[in-house]
């Protein structure tokens, strides 16, 4: 015979499993998003580490062309320069007519040197402006990459938040065996966080009245009696070919039985709903097994 259940809740409402279900998936399908938003940013990192590199070649052909560009025109000028002082050289010892002649050649030369500088100087500003364009482009990517990043922390702290708010709102009571159970999951919000702490293994238990015992993980379940009004319910449970019943249990009442594989750790049967000839709730078994 059973012991007497050393827990009794107070009765509460039924809750309503569609409800439960959706508050279940809304926390898993939060961490989904978390998920796709990570793989997401890894792939702007990587897009972000490719146009870096793109960017460095870009400005490194920019410096290289720059310089060969800059060499070929400052020694033009320089010749230029040259040219333009034996001109002046040359004025200086011709007669009128030939010297009027090699100072204007000589002006020429100097309006010439003064036109590949500026040249030169709008090149040069030019690159400079494209290379700054570039690096303008650079950082807005990493600004965005930047904000993303914030977006995940952020998302990523509302979950925890609200996981460990759940997980501190679960229960830990003693089982019909007197064990002292983990923490007991009420609803479907609660279990889903239970399944993400990872702790146990989690079967969801949805049992009505069949003529066979139906199978649940390594075990068999038969339900007996379901009264909805009392939130009460009977049970046969048969593992390692060994039948047990459980007779008029409470909802969400650890519902304790040891299986040979499950080591000094029982197993825990939770029913969180009880409707006419139907239980809803689920079964948690020890992560790691070991011979009793």
């Amino acid at each position: 015979m059973s012991p007497t259940p050393t827990y009794v809740p107070p009765p509460e409402p039924q809750r309503s499993g569609l409800m439960t279900a959706l508050v279940a998936g809304a926390i898993i399908a939060l961490v989904a998003a978390n998920i796709y938003l990570y793989v997401q940013i890894d792939h702007v990192r990587t897009d972000m580490a490719s146009m870096q590199d793109r960017l460095r070649t870009e400005i490194g052909n920019i410096k290289d062309a720059s310089s060969v560009n800059s060499a070929a025109q400052q020694r033009h000028i320089e010749a230029l320069k040259e040219e333009l002082e034996a001109a002046r050289n040359q004025a200086r010892t011709m007669s009128s007519q030939g010297k009027a002649e090699a100072l204007a050649y000589a002006d020429q030369l100097n309006k010439q040197i003064k036109a590949e500088e500026s040249r030169m100087a709008q090149q040069v500003n030019s690159e400079i402006t494209q290379v700054k364009e570039s690096a303008t482009t650079a950082n807005a990517k990493i600004a965005d990459v930047s904000s993303d990043v914030g977006n995940v922390k952020t998302a990523q702290a509302q979950t925890q938040a609200q996981l460990d708010k759940t997980i501190a709102d679960l229960k830990s009571v003693t089982g019909d065996l007197g064990v002292a159970s983990g923490l007991i999951a009420t609803n479907g919000k609660e279990l889903a966080a239970l399944k993400l702490r990872g702790e146990r293994n989690y079967i969801d238990i949805k049992l009505g009245k069949t003529k066979q015992p139906v199978r649940f993980g390594d075990i068999l379940m038969k339900l007996d009696n379901a009264d909805a009004k009392r939130n009460r319910y009977s049970v046969d449970i048969t593992a390692d070919d060994k039948k047990v019943t459980k007779k008029d249990k409470n909802i969400n009442e650890p519902v304790q039985f040891y299986v040979s594989k499950g080591g000094h750790t029982p197993y825990e049967l939770v029913i969180n709903t009880v409707q006419k000839n139907e239980i809803i709730g689920y079964l948690a078994t020890p992560k790691e097994t070991a011979s009793r």
